[in-house]
């Protein structure tokens, strides 16, 4: 299993703790992941208020530069929500639209780029969820998660507009995950509920009332399981805030996805870097090490 990776902006600062996780845990796996050369920023949401050509043409650069590397044909694998519906809408996008297309490589004429639409964008979710699957993960398995209840997180970007791996209204490719490391499975409805996302900077008042929804929902579980940056931030960041705001304990574990595949399939807490979270209770961390005893 051999992969282009695009980590992304965040994977490079306040979601390290994602780069370095998800490397790890692919690398164990038996996937072999190659970073893009020369990638660059993939525009974010910041672009769109610029320029509607620039939301199209910064991500289409580095599918450009995927598709220019040796050997040709590989999926690109990307952990960022934010920046996988970034690339696989101009993978959509000029898919219909040729003339789109053309505006797109004029553009990137000018460094010496063209976008052909050869590569295929794929989020780390899908790939861990279909490629490698709940069998492989339990094949891997050092250290069952035994008692540790978990909460899967999706978030909006991985799956909306754009369902191709799951159902964005009612997702469900995290549960197998989950069940193969040995956790149980925390009962909600709020997996594709929206964390608020920028609007934490911009009307934090409507944020927190989101977070602390989703909070609120996760009470009895150990641990939230994320594949977003932003969603992790806004989960772990604020649960002072949300408390303060609601009156009570929300506190909560927010880890990632191949934070906790990791700590299954035996990788330490450092190749994790679990000591990047935010939000790691002293209450998880007592039932992870009964579960290193035992195994």
């Amino acid at each position: 299993m051999k992969y282009l990776y695009y980590p992304g902006c965040s994977l490079e600062g306040t979601a390290r703790e994602y780069d370095s996780s998800t490397r790890a845990f692919m690398t164990a796996m038996g996937a072999d992941l190659t970073e893009i050369e020369g990638w660059t920023c993939c525009g974010a949401s910041a672009a769109e208020a610029v320029s509607e050509l620039l939301t199209l043409v910064l991500p289409a650069r580095n599918l450009a530069l995927a598709e220019a590397m040796k050997p040709s044909g590989r999926d690109i694998l990307v952990p960022c929500s934010a920046c996988y519906l970034n690339l696989k809408r101009v993978e959509e996008k000029t898919r219909v639209s040729h003339a789109l297309r053309d505006r797109i490589n004029e553009a990137l004429a000018a460094d010496g780029l063209a976008y052909q639409g050869r590569t295929r964008t794929r989020h780390l979710l899908d790939v861990v969820s279909r490629d490698l699957g709940a069998a492989a993960v339990a094949r891997h398995l050092v250290r069952p998660l035994t008692g540790i209840r978990v909460a899967p997180y999706y978030g909006c970007q991985c799956l909306r507009p754009y369902a191709v791996f799951d159902d964005p209204e009612s997702p469900r490719s995290m549960e197998p995950l989950i069940a193969a490391a040995g956790a149980d499975l925390h009962p909600w409805t709020m997996g594709a509920k929206c964390c608020g996302a920028s609007h934490m900077n911009t009307k934090m008042e409507v944020g927190l009332k989101l977070v602390g929804a989703i909070l609120e929902a996760a009470r009895g579980a150990d641990a939230v399981v994320t594949v977003c940056p932003m969603c992790q931030m806004n989960l772990e960041a604020y649960q002072r805030q949300v408390a303060r705001q609601s009156g009570t304990d929300c506190t909560m574990t927010i880890l990632y996805l191949p934070q906790l595949l990791g700590l299954a399939i035996g990788l330490s807490p450092e190749a994790l870097r679990l000591d990047l979270n935010l939000a790691v209770t002293g209450a998880f961390l007592e039932k992870l090490q009964h579960t290193a005893t035992a195994a």
